[in-house]
């Protein structure tokens, strides 16, 4: 470091406060290490903070004139000074915003949003239904309607800070004089303080009640469904605006349909005559009862659509379609006379010994067995 501190900084050695403070200024712009990282230019800079450390002090500066210690009553030495941090340099080259006046906080907050679960059936899922539910919720106050205050009573203003919500510090660095600004103690940072609390809230501007909210519920919605209610949710402390309101569907199962999407499947089991010959069934939907044309040469396993049948889209208009899976019956027990028709009818259809057939890409039961020894 430089033994001569007036040197470093340029100036004579009865130089006033405002010539060293302006010419530290001026140095620390141009060899700050953000301009200049140079590893010399970072060794000047240090001098000169040093140097500006000393000379800004009146004790230091004292004690160097008279060629003892400057550091030696327990300051720090070099670079910067005990608890001086980077914010407070640059309040000091550019008056930042340590000491800049940030005003009081609102005492209203936003209230927090709030979900609950909504159970619904598949018929109102899909064409919507009217709910009134029953919310455990925050609302204003209605003592203080929000205030906070006793009734007759105001918040006052703090007596500590006048009302700012902040208090600033002077404290003395090798930079000069430094200005911290921090929240008031005396009221928290709001400006006012509550001399009497409102009885029934405790300053907290809402109460806790359960209230009756009539919804409507759109057609189309599914298990999982979210729908937001703006301000209907949670009033924010202070009185101030509510948070929303999340309805989350919960759709409960149904005996008889698989819902997928907007479309409805069911499984109905018919006689094997009847998916021979065909038939005509009566069954259930969302929409009620229908008849259903089960065509001669019905195979298991085919689906017979019944277009518009499903639940509604969401959002938009039309429906979905309901889908019945046929599934064939074969008889196991057979009257003897019903036994003499069916081979009877085996033998006119040529059927008495029938051959085995195996639909393409498919394998035989020993064929699996063997590719499974295999590894394959």
């Amino acid at each position: 470091m430089a033994n001569d501190y007036y040197a470093a900084l340029g100036v004579r050695r009865d130089a006033d406060a405002d010539e060293i403070k302006k010419a530290y200024r001026r140095l620390a712009r141009e060899l700050h290490p953000d301009v200049n990282p140079d590893p010399e230019t970072q060794e000047r800079f240090k001098e000169i903070t040093q140097a500006y450390e000393v000379l800004s002090d009146t004790e230091k500066r004292y004690r160097y004139d008279r060629g003892a210690d400057p550091f030696g009553a327990g300051a720090a030495a070099g670079g910067f000074g005990a608890g001086m941090q980077f914010s407070d340099i640059m309040d000091a080259f550019f008056g930042a915003a340590g000491g800049a006046a940030r005003g009081p906080r609102s005492r209203a907050r936003r209230g927090r949003n709030a979900t609950i679960r909504v159970e619904m059936d598949l018929a109102e899922c899909a064409f919507g239904t009217t709910r009134e539910l029953t919310v455990d919720t925050a609302v204003v106050c209605p003592t203080c309607s929000g205030e906070g205050t006793a009734p007759g009573t105001h918040p006052q203003t703090c007596d500590v800070c006048g009302g700012r919500g902040e208090v600033s510090q002077v404290t003395r660095s090798f930079l000069g004089q430094v200005m911290a600004t921090r929240p008031c103690p005396g009221c928290g940072g709001y400006g006012t303080v509550i001399r009497r609390p409102c009885p029934e809230c405790d300053a907290d501007g809402r109460v806790r009640t359960r209230r009756t909210l009539k919804v409507r519920i759109p057609a189309g919605v599914e298990d999982g469904t979210h729908i937001q209610l703006a301000g209907e949710g949670e009033t924010g402390p202070g009185g101030g605006p509510p948070g929303d309101l999340f309805l989350e569907i919960v759709q409960r199962p149904h005996p008889i349909f698989e819902r997928q999407g907007d479309d409805l499947h069911c499984t109905v089991t018919i006689p094997m005559v009847a998916a021979a010959l065909g038939a005509t069934l009566k069954v259930d939907t969302l929409d009620g009862p229908a008849d259903v044309d089960v065509r001669p040469g019905t195979q298991s396993g085919q689906a017979i659509p019944l277009y518009g049948q499903g639940t509604a889209h969401l959002n938009s208009s039309g429906r979905g379609d309901l889908l019945i899976h046929v599934t064939v019956e074969t008889p196991t027990k057979l009257e003897p006379e019903q036994e003499n028709l069916l081979r009877e009818l085996a033998r006119l259809r040529g059927e008495e010994s029938p051959p085995g057939r195996f639909a393409p890409g498919q394998q035989g039961f020993f064929s699996r067995l063997r590719d499974a020894f295999n590894g394959r």
